[in-house]
């Protein structure tokens, strides 16, 4: 198999040499993903609705990859704010309530103030492509 790279069509991409995400075999490999809107590369200031985004953004990664939320497996969560992650909560539940992959929340700073969440996934497609 060969490595196959996926781009959203974000500048970012370019400007800092990474990947949207990576397909190697049957993994593939989902980049820190934000709740901006690619097309418009605009960002909602709700928390609730960035990791919306954030998930509708990895959701589109995955379809490229031939994969679906259904195949994660592994899931980061990074928040500026620790104390406001219940509120991703009903989000986390509606995507990936039947899933529930392995997951891990960290507390850190992110790149751009407008930014309350950044979510990498790893899934395992269930059929090669």
């Amino acid at each position: 198999m060969t490595r196959r790279l996926i781009s959203s069509g974000s500048t970012f991409e370019q400007e800092i040499a990474y990947s949207r995400a990576v397909v190697d075999g049957d993994w593939v490999f989902v980049s820190g993903t934000t709740g901006f809107d690619y097309k418009s590369m605009t960002i909602s200031e709700g928390l609730a609705e960035q990791t919306e985004q954030c998930l509708r953004n990895i959701e589109a990664a995955l379809a490229e990859a031939k994969a679906s939320l259904r195949d994660v497996v592994r899931v980061t969560y990074v928040l500026p704010n620790a104390a406001e992650f219940p509120q991703c909560w009903p989000m986390l539940r509606k995507y990936f309530g039947e899933v529930r992959p392995a997951a891990m929340m960290i507390s850190a700073g992110l790149a751009d103030p407008r930014m309350r969440i950044e979510i990498e996934v790893t899934a395992r497609r269930q059929a090669p492509a």
